[in-house]
């Protein structure tokens, strides 16, 4: 297939937008991580039966590797590797199930990052030709 097979439009700046959002989430997911790791080792929550506590050290690791990760992602999708892509839907994807269940705690929030997440998912896979073939 050439480039002149596809036609391009507007969306295909959109993997640029995708890309840094990736990197720009990335980044906050990381230092997340890294305030866990670097903070206090447990966490106490007042539930409606009693008072538990939680480890962070794994919430942190956790946020730690996906911020680097999505960190990389965003840069290979800039680079116009193909699997960035398909990775960055994935990571994406899962992000969007995240804030589903943080719904309740922080709606506004969760509901702004959901619908981020939509128009990110949205130019990465309706768009994906346009935007390999603006890298071609």
């Amino acid at each position: 297939m050439t480039n002149t097979d596809v036609n391009t439009s507007g969306w295909a700046g959109w993997g640029v937008f995708a890309a840094v959002v990736l990197i720009v989430g990335g980044t906050i997911d990381a230092f997340h991580g890294l305030q866990a790791l670097i903070g206090p080792d447990t966490a106490y929550f007042l539930g409606q039966e009693a008072l538990f506590s939680i480890d962070i050290q794994s919430w942190g690791w956790w946020h730690l590797i996906i911020g680097a990760a999505l960190i990389l992602v965003g840069i290979f999708l800039l680079l116009g590797a193909k699997w960035a892509r398909i990775t960055a839907i994935v990571l994406v994807a899962i992000n969007a199930i995240g804030q589903l269940s943080l719904i309740s705690v922080q709606p506004w929030l969760s509901l702004a990052l959901l619908a981020i997440d939509v128009v990110v998912i949205y130019a990465l896979t309706v768009h994906g030709r346009e935007i390999d073939a603006k890298r071609a």
